[in-house]
């Protein structure tokens, strides 16, 4: 088991001063139904610290990067940023699962490649660099998985938001819903360009294109949005 962990304390680029918490990062619950005797309690409670230093970390990055932000966008981009088919592939991409400590039955069900157990691990391993290296430590470990994911983030924040706020409006003042037709794409398949329309009670309000459907859906929201204020008084009828 010693050795198990100094493997994995090389791919984290680092060595934890108490070993003991990286042993209990690493360990599910089902390890300890098959060994009671084992010295470290599962990770749960760890998951459970870890969950809140993430939300922390990844917050206060946005907060001071993205200054142009309403609290709506910081919050679909954390969302996308901390859900948990993220944090699992953030844990798989350090062979995270192969280190787990873990009973024989869960595993041989697949629990090492389990989404809900490789990012409550994930998280587990947080508390743990936290607690064993502070804060600053913590905030570079989160950080170099998060970097890579922002601009897809911000992209699928600003989408979900400005769909939000044209739906919002049009439901409001004209008690319909905004529709969204894929109408083209073009290019090759690894740079394909998507064409949207947003069409509202048969009329097309406005297009855009995008690098994927979300993406465009939100340039021809921004698109009906500044199309109909430019154009359509608000009280107006268009049934």
């Amino acid at each position: 088991m010693e050795e198990q962990l100094h493997e994995f304390e090389k791919q984290l680029g680092f060595t934890f001063n108490n070993s003991l918490l990286l042993k209990q990062a690493l360990t599910h619950r089902s390890y300890l139904n098959e060994q009671p005797e084992a010295s470290v309690g599962n990770n749960e409670r760890l998951e459970y610290f870890g969950d809140a230093i993430l939300d922390f970390v990844v917050a206060e990055v946005l907060f001071r990067r993205y200054t142009n932000l309403h609290e709506g966008e910081m919050t679909n981009m954390r969302a996308a940023l901390v859900r948990e088919s993220t944090l699992a592939g953030f844990a798989a991409s350090i062979s995270l699962g192969d280190y787990l400590l873990m009973g024989s039955g869960e595993a041989a069900t697949g629990g090492r490649e389990r989404h809900t157990t490789l990012s409550a691990a994930f998280e587990a391993l947080i508390a743990a660099i936290y607690l064993d290296q502070g804060l600053p430590k913590t905030r570079d470990f989160i950080l170099h998985f998060v970097e890579p994911e922002l601009q897809h983030a911000y992209e699928v924040a600003l989408s979900k938001d400005m769909k939000s706020r044209l739906q919002e409006w049009v439901q409001g003042h004209w008690h319909h819903t905004p529709a969204y037709y894929t109408i083209s794409t073009n290019g090759p398949d690894h740079a394909k360009t998507f064409t949207v329309e947003a069409v509202i009670n048969g009329k097309v309000y406005g297009v855009g294109e995008g690098r994927n459907k979300q993406v465009a859906s939100q340039a021809a929201a921004q698109a009906a949005m500044n199309n109909i204020l430019a154009h359509e008084a608000p009280d107006r009828d268009i049934s």
